[in-house]
């Protein structure tokens, strides 16, 4: 008998969610695929992690699945500065180049001469 010869297999439980992989990185800058906004990316979450209300306000038939990873962001649009937080079906990598205006970067994020941004030293774990 194996050591894992005891445990389920996890492959063949059709009730166990999927394995799902992170696209995207911490200091990442991407945008929203439908929306006006871009961001960089400062938290992930393997799967949805919000509250069932903020999924149920998502109109049903925009709503993401919640079995994927979901992303805070700190996001802008032409109008404003905020925290958003998004499913991995709804970004793509913002090829851009052009800096990230949120008031809250400076805190937490170095940019690096290519544009890149890596975490502050004392926000590293």
């Amino acid at each position: 008998m194996s050591p894992t010869d005891h445990l389920p297999d996890v492959a063949a439980d059709p009730v166990a969610p999927p394995v799902s992989h992170a696209r995207f990185s911490i200091g990442d800058v991407v945008r929203h695929r439908l929306l006006e906004f871009r961001g960089v990316i400062f938290d992930v979450d393997p799967v949805f992690a919000n509250t069932e209300e903020w999924y149920q306000s998502i109109p049903e038939t925009l709503r993401p699945r919640k079995d994927q990873p979901f992303y805070h962001l700190l996001a802008e649009n032409a109008e404003s500065s905020y925290i958003a937080y998004v499913s991995q079906q709804n970004l793509v990598p913002d090829d851009s180049d052009d800096p990230v205006e949120h008031p809250a970067i400076a805190g937490l994020f170095d940019r690096s001469a290519d544009g890149r941004y890596g975490l502050k030293r004392l926000h590293r774990h």
